[in-house]
């Protein structure tokens, strides 16, 4: 007997199905068998999510990879990132601050010495997406330790309620849920030493003041549309129900038959001559939010995630338990993500001249540049000889090449009124 969906597929097939299909890359050798199981809670959740994509194709026609990773991400009840932890050897991912303390320790001198640079103002400490929060405790350490004045305050941007929990674990002594619909934040805490802290689903919802901002790993998460060049015009690779439903996938890549909004407002850079690439309208948004506040508030940005300088064309793609996962498979269960392209993040944070940009540079440039290789060998001298390897092999993986040293881009954002004097005193790490 069939189910709702199928039975509505063969009676709308027609419509539905006429879209031209989208070839991608073959994954399948990469894709690791075992990485495929679920719980029996996971594959419930990515049931439900599964018909609610199904539904709103059915009823609206194929739908953007934007809205397809908006939900599978965010969906409050199903979403990947909305009710489990995902981070670390024991999720599907690991990402630096989980490596080496030396990541955040570094980044935490980063933000100090360009501070003290500017003069020691007054500041907040915001992070974009901080995880379980590993990155935001180990930067309150560093600040602890150089004494920084403990009157800043610190603001995350986390849409996940269950992530904010885990995060309020790591740095506070005490939180609480607000319940209030007027109210920018939806929990607050206090960190043992009285630091106040802040948790918001929105950047713009977060305090206009002296801002150091970081987000490590947040970007490449952000929903991107994936447009092709078709006879001279732009059009947008859409995700419709497959009509050969198979174990694999219930969903697939196809072309739009016309123009989308989005593939009608958008405009190559200059000497782009790619023929298909992913466009982030999320990360355009934010980034110049984020120029404008540093040009009226003042303050810092620093960028740090995988991606290229436009010149990659498809790198959407999934992981789960640290290996290749069809991203079409089993929705809900795996993380979504794509390069980010750090030519359009320059040109989009510098095109009003609010302010200006250093980088991207590779990982394994800036932490040696910032005297990473000395921090090891002082940590190796105190370390027990059974640790020693790991803090070895950890930096080793931050640095190598061919590891998270050359995928990884650091990328820094200043008010453009500091340009003087960042030519007189430039900044750390990307020399």
């Amino acid at each position: 007997m069939l189910d709702p969906f199928n039975e509505c597929i063969l009676r709308h097939g027609i419509r539905k199905f006429s879209y031209k299909s989208v070839k991608r890359p073959d994954f399948s050798q990469e894709i690791k068998q075992k990485t495929k199981v679920i719980t029996e809670e996971e594959a419930k959740r990515t049931i439900d999510l599964t018909k609610q994509l199904k539904a709103k194709i059915l009823s609206t026609g194929p739908i953007t990879v934007a809205d397809y990773m908006r939900e599978v991400l965010t969906h409050p009840q199903g979403g990947y990132y909305m009710c489990k932890d995902v981070f670390g050897r024991e999720g599907d991912f690991i990402t630096s601050p989980e490596i080496s303390q030396i990541f955040a320790e570094l980044v935490g001198i980063w933000f100090l010495t360009e501070w003290y640079k500017l003069g020691s103002l007054e500041f907040q400490l915001v992070e974009l997406g901080p995880g379980r929060g590993t990155l935001i405790r180990d930067l309150l350490r560093v600040l602890t330790h150089f004494k920084v004045d403990p009157q800043f305050s610190i603001h995350l941007v986390e849409i996940s309620p269950y992530l904010g929990g885990l995060q309020a674990e790591r740095i506070c002594h005490g939180s609480t849920l607000i319940d209030d619909n007027n109210s920018r934040f939806y929990r607050k805490g206090e960190t043992p030493s009285g630091i106040k802290v802040f948790w918001y689903k929105h950047f713009e919802d977060v305090p206009r003041n002296f801002s150091l901002v970081v987000a490590h790993e947040f970007f490449d998460a952000l929903p991107i549309h994936k447009l092709q060049l078709d006879n001279n015009l732009w059009k947008e690779v859409l995700i419709d129900i497959d009509p050969n439903v198979s174990e694999k996938s219930e969903f697939r890549f196809v072309l739009s038959k016309e123009q989308t909004p989005v593939s009608k407002i958008y405009q190559p850079l200059e000497n782009d001559t790619r023929l298909s690439l992913e466009y982030s309208l999320e990360s355009d948004r934010l980034i110049s939010m984020l120029a404008k506040r540093l040009q009226e508030d003042g303050g810092i940005g620093l960028v740090i995630d995988y991606g290229h300088f436009g010149d990659k064309t498809d790198t959407f793609r999934a992981f789960r338990k640290h290996a290749l996962h069809d991203p079409l498979v089993d929705p809900g269960s795996a993380d979504l993500t794509a390069d980010v392209d750090f030519r359009r993040m320059k040109h989009t944070a510098e095109k009003n001249n609010e302010v200006v940009t250093f980088g991207p540079i590779k990982q394994g440039i800036f932490l040696q540049q910032m005297q990473g290789d000395v921090r090891l060998e002082r940590l190796l001298k105190n370390a027990l000889p059974e640790n020693q390897s790991l803090l070895k092999s950890g930096y080793e993986m931050l640095t190598d090449p061919k590891q998270m040293g050359g995928r990884y881009k650091f990328f820094s954002i200043f008010p453009a009124v500091l340009k003087e004097h960042l030519n007189k005193f430039p900044i750390n790490g990307f020399r």
